[in-house]
Order: structure tokens, then C-alpha cells, then sequence
């Protein structure tokens, strides 16, 4: 019998027939849309899955009213697999403004409405109302942020460890391949599911901790910023395989979330082979009707290169899944899934992206990074780049050439965004951005200083301003040599734990001064598992005790963001009102010149490196739920 939608795992009992199956093994239920795609974590997880043996049939997007949808494939014979999406389902219901969004770009359409708010809870909920006794695992980045008792700004409260509230039995944190597979392993051989407390990169519920565990702060604490902040720096200083401790956080009734420690990061080989599985790189069939998921169309055409981030951004929470340490793919794996996106019929000879969290890093910080992990008490790029951190993009420009000269390739781009802090470290800077810009850039450049002012760049854990003027003026001199008319698209952030309202007057004027008047901006949202949500619930920096300063009512994140938008017309009102409280009235005529007879009356400049980007209607990875597939939790390369 021909199967109705050959290429996919089930989605349906009648695919399943279709295959010959009785039962799965698995259920996997996703938030999102299928997208049998490696920029989709539910994509990975499935055809790993699938690839040593085991039958997953795929539970996308289902109804939770109540527990029927759960029921579609039957009892599965190991049990369900849950994730909220690529995204935390809060963060991709609502704004910082806690507003609900109109879009959700991982749904069939667009169109929002389709998974419930805090998805990992309700679908490991309805699993357990579908068959009593089944054995629960969640996984993906909701549930890996989740996974103590942590910050939710949408409650305005410490929630505990999102295992209990689901009622799970084992929690998977990070990327998870490895992870999955022994829990599979170990669920095939027979083991109740809550008896499986071994298996590195998970966490799960027990009576009594293991004798190495180091024990956090306990729950019932958590609600003093003091013992909220020692419990995230414990966190922060075991996320690393190479020297991390079993971690325990107590519960009353004499219970405990024990995380283990992280799985090592996947080899290159074995990335590659995670990446060349048999996925078809589109949007099920069944949403033709509806129009395929937009992150689905963001990444159709696009190589994920790379995994990790040595950045140490306080506002990412890469840290937390993906860890410090970086896996780049290797060049033959790379332009062997390139070939086949050139068979592709709507192929049209541009690859769109070939990155990952940070485009410009392919492989660990330095060579020691390999033997002993990242270090605790020190950043690779902050507050300047480390003496042993080897800034060499030959590899990376090598990679590109050869992907660009592919048959039937005309153009590759680098749209996730590049450190340009790392790109400056590296000695033979000038020749690497000219090549950038000659063959890489479609139009603009992102790149992400976030802001200008030195307290606020400290709590990002960003470099000085002057960093990104000397790249900008590179970037501008580079352009120049070749004929080309290339923008500059820096993103800031509003309100980050740190910045005051003179600290954004700073910025407005800062912007002025060089004539870039953003289209958008990033408010800084407060999400589970980053350093800087962390400084703003505690009001302290965790990592060395100093307080820092958060904005935290409306009407300040308003002025804050206006600011940085002085240019609009209809934000003029609250730029005065901010200017007014920040006391800082002598910005008025700068940034609100009077008028000279006919003249334009914005003072926007055209000061090379940071001319104006025309329009978009997105920016793609930069929007506060992320649109790009490639990189779950994180906004763009810095």
C-alpha cells in the first residue's frame, strides 16, 4: 500500500496502519507544527529516535481541552515524549508587555491560538488522563529553563520545577540526543520510568539525593532574592560535562529535584550523522491549506552549522541548554546537505543562512576549552577577548567558499548574525569582513551591540562601545573598496537589568549622533534560565554580588523604549516625559532640533557603518519570540 504521506513519521493511526505498525513505541507531542526539519528539536528527537530502531509516531499541535487527541494513535508502548515547541510557550503567547500575540510563526498560517498557555504542563497532563500509569518524558526549552524553581514573569513569581508541576517522570535538559537514547534504552529494557535516575542531562523526582549531589537553596527559600541568586550561581557554575556536580533542590514533604550532570557535547561525527538524517526539510502536508509555518519557510533553504556559544551574553539563555561549548559540522556534511537542497524544483540558487546561535563561531574558544570544559570564573569574550582565545575564521571562510562554489549555487548568506567582537580578535580582521561583505551579505549585516553605556554593557556581559565603532567603520571602509552599498543593522535592547533612564537617554543620543534610527527594538524580556533574569528578579548580579538596578514598571519600560525610537512622530509625548525624569532636558534640542526653514527636521545623518536599514517587516531571531528554527531561546549572533 503507497502511504499517504511518505517521507514523514505518523501523524495519523492510519499512517501508522500504512506502516504496517500496531503500536509506537512513542508518542511525541510538540506545541508546534511538524516540521520535519533539524531547525525543529521535535524533528531531531524523532528520526534519532527512529534511526536506532524505535517506531515515534508525531502528535502535533494537539487538541488539550481534554484528554481524547491523546488517545489518536493508542497506547504507545514506552511512553510519551512532550515538548512546549522551539519556543517557551509563555514567550510565544505573549509580549513583554504580557500583550497576546496576534502571530505564532511556528503554527500552520501563523495563526495563534493553537497550544495552550505553559503547553509542557498541560500536554504531560492530558498524556497522563489518556492512559494511567504511562510513562511521562519532557524535554525541549520550556522544560529545560524550567527545570529548578526559577523566576516566571508572567506570574510575577518563583514557580517550582516545571517535572512536578507536569507530573513527569524524567526531565531531559539541553539539546537531548544522547540523553533520549539511553532513556530509551533503558525504558525498552524494562525499567519503570521513575527508577531511571542514572542517565546524564536529566532531571527527575526522589526521596533522597544522591551522596555527591551539591544542594541548592531550597524551594520554600527561593522567594529571598539572596537565596535566589546563590542558587542560580550554583547553576551557573555546573552547566559544563567536564566539571559539574549532580545538583538537588529540596521540596517540602521531604522530596527533591536532582539534576544530573549535562551530557557532553555531541562529537563532529556525531552532529553530522544527527543532521544527515532522512528529514524531508519541509512543513507536513496536511497544512497546505493553511499555509506553511513561517519559521518553516525562514529555514527551508538554510544549513545549521553550528551548536553552543562562548559569548556568555547575561540575556541568553543558550548557556543554559545548548552550554558555552561549540560543535561546528564539518565542511563535507555541510555541502553534502547543500547538494541536495540544490535538487530541490523551488530551489532558486541562494542559501539563506549557514550558522547556528553564532554564524562566526566553529569550534571551542580555545584548545583547553576541549580537555576541561569553559572555564567558571571567566569569560572567553568578556569584558575583552581571552589570551588564549583562538580568533581564526579561515575554517569558516573556507567552508563558505566552498558551499558558494557548488553548482547551481549563486549565493550564500549569513543572516543568523556574526560576533563582530570575535571577528575584530582576529588578526586578519579586514580580509575576513571584505569577503564577508563581497559574497555574504544580502543587503545588511546584523550584528547586536545592545547598547553603548558601560554599566549596562557590564550586566549584558557585552564589550565597550568602542568595540562596535571600529567594526562599524571596518564594515563602512570595507563596503566602500568593493562599490557596495551595504547596511548595518545593530539591534539594542531596552530596560536591561542594569540600564537606568539615563542610561537610555544615553543611547537615544548615542543613535542620534550617528543617524541609525531603529525600526525595531528588543525589550529586554525576562525569561527562565538567563543571567539577566536573574539580575532582575534578585536585583543583584549573582556571579559577584553587586546590586543592579532593574526597570520594572510600565511606564519606565515605555520611556525606555520610546527613547530609543525618539525619531517616530507619535513617540515624541513620552521622549519629553522621559527626558523630564531622567532630568536630562538638555537632550531635548538634540534630539528635537528646530526646524531651519525647509530642512528636515530628524537629524538623521548617513555616518558610514550606521546608515538607516530599510524597512522590514521583521527581523528575523530578533523578535521576543524568536522566528528562526535554528536557534531556540536565542536572538541572534552578538
Amino acid at each position: 500500500m503507497e502511504m499517504t504521506n511518505a517521507g514523514f513519521l505518523p501523524v495519523t493511526k492510519q499512517d501508522m496502519e500504512e506502516r504496517g505498525w500496531e503500536q509506537a513505541d512513542f508518542v511525541l507531542v510538540t506545541g508546534d507544527a511538524y516540521v520535519d526539519h533539524p531547525s525543529f528539536g521535535a524533528a531531531i528527537i524523532a528520526r534519532v529516535l527512529e534511526n536506532d530502531g524505535y517506531k515515534v509516531a508525531v502528535l502535533a499541535r494537539p487538541g488539550w481541552a481534554d484528554p481524547e487527541d491523546f488517545r489518536r494513535f493508542g497506547r504507545p508502548r514506552l511512553g510519551f515524549l512532550i515538548t512546549g515547541g522551539c519556543v517557551d510557550s509563555m514567550v510565544n503567547h505573549y509580549s513583554v508587555m504580557k500583550r497576546r500575540r496576534r502571530k505564532d510563526v511556528y503554527a500552520p498560517g501563523g495563526v495563534a491560538g493553537g497550544r495552550p498557555d505553559r503547553a509542557v504542563i498541560v500536554y504531560a497532563n492530558r498524556a497522563r488522563e489518556a492512559y494511567k500509569g504511562i510513562p511521562v518524558v519532557i524535554g525541549g526549552l520550556e522544560a529545560s529553563l524550567r527545570r529548578f524553581g526559577h523566576y516566571d514573569y508572567w506570574d510575577d513569581r518563583v514557580r517550582r520545577s516545571i517535572l512536578l508541576d507536569a507530573r513527569a517522570d524524567i526531565l531531559i535538559y539541553g539539546m537531548g540526543e544522547k540523553s533520549m537514547l539511553e532513556v530509551a534504552a533503558a525504558l525498552n529494557d524494562g525499567f519503570d520510568a521513575r527508577d531511571v535516575t542514572w542517565v546524564p542531562g536529566t532531571a527527575y523526582r526522589t526521596a533522597e539525593p544522591p551522596a555527591d549531589a551539591l544542594c541548592l537553596p531550597g524551594f520554600e527559600t527561593l522567594s529571598d532574592p539572596a537565596a535566589y541568586a546563590e542558587s542560580f550561581k550554583l547553576q551557573y557554575e555546573n552547566i559544563e560535562s567536564f566539571s559539574a556536580k549532580p545538583l538537588a533542590e529540596a521540596y517540602p514533604n521531604a522530596s527533591y529535584v536532582v539534576q544530573n550532570t549535562p551530557q557532553p557535547p555531541l562529537t563532529q561525527t556525531e552532529m553530522d550523522a544527527v543532521y544527515e538524517l532522512p528529514y524531508t526539510g519541509v512543513g507536513h502536508p496536511a497544512y497546505r491549506s493553511e499555509g506553511a509555518p513561517p519559521a518553516a519557510e525562514e529555514i527551508k533553504f538554510s544549513l545549521a552549522a553550528n551548536r553552543g556559544c562562548f559569548g556568555g551574553c547575561a540575556f541568553c539563555a543558550l548557556t543554559a541548554h545548548q552550554g558555552r561549548m561549540v560543535t561546528g559540522r564539518s565542511r563535507d556534511s555541510l555541502l553534502r546537505e547543500a547538494k541536495k537542497l540544490t535538487e530541490r524544483e523551488d530551489f532558486k540558487g541562494y542559501i539563506h543562512d549557514v550558522g547556528g546561535p553564532t554564524a562566526n563561531f566553529r569550534e571551542n574558544a580555545c584548545a583547553g576549552m576541549a580537555k576541561r570544559g569553559a572555564c567558571k570564573e571567566k569569560d572567553c569574550l568578556f569584558p575583552a577577548p581571552c589570551p588564549n582565545l583562538k580568533a581564526d575564521h579561515g575554517e569558516f571562510l573556507g567552508t563558505l567558499r566552498a558551499l558558494r562554489g557548488l553548482p547551481g549555487v549563486k549565493k550564500v548568506f549569513i543572516r543568523s548574525g556574526i560576533r563582530y567582537d570575535y571577528l575584530m580578535a582576529d588578526p586578519a580582521h579586514r580580509a575576513v569582513l571584505r569577503e564577508i561583505c563581497e559574497h555574504h551579505v544580502s543587503g545588511m549585516l546584523k550584528v547586536a551591540p545592545e547598547h553603548i553605556a558601560p554599566g549596562v554593557l557590564k550586566r549584558m556581559r557585552k564589550p565597550g562601545k568602542t568595540v562596535y565603532d571600529a567594526f562599524a567603520a571596518e564594515y563602512a571602509k570595507a563596503n566602500k573598496r568593493l562599490s557596495m552599498n551595504q547596511y548595518l543593522l545593530p539591534y539594542f535592547i531596552s530596560s536591561h537589568p542594569g540600564s537606568t533612564l539615563r542610561d537610555a537617554v544615553d543611547l537615544a543620543l548615542y543613535l542620534k549622533q550617528s543617524g541609525f534610527a531603529p525600526d525595531q527594538v528588543q525589550d529586554f524580556y525576562p525569561v527562565p534560565g538567563t543571567l539577566a533574569t536573574c539580575m532582575y528578579y534578585a536585583g543583584m548580579d549573582p556571579l559577584t554580588g553587586e546590586a543592579v538596578y532593574a526597570a520594572k514598571s510600565a511606564q519606565e519600560k515605555e520611556w525606555q523604549r520610546a527613547l530609543l525610537h525618539f525619531a517616530k512622530p507619535e513617540n515624541r509625548r513620552r521622549v519629553m516625559e522621559a527626558l523630564a525624569a531622567a532630568g536630562r532636558e538638555d537632550a531635548m534640542p538634540v534630539l528635537f532640533p528646530p526646524k531651519i526653514g525647509r530642512g528636515p527636521a530628524s537629524g538623521r545623518g548617513t555616518k558610514p557603518g550606521h546608515e538607516t536599514a530599510p524597512k522590514r517587516g521583521t527581523n528575523p531571531g530578533r523578535e521576543t519570540a524568536p522566528t528562526r528554527g535554528t536557534k531556540p531561546g536565542r536572538r541572534g549572533g552578538g
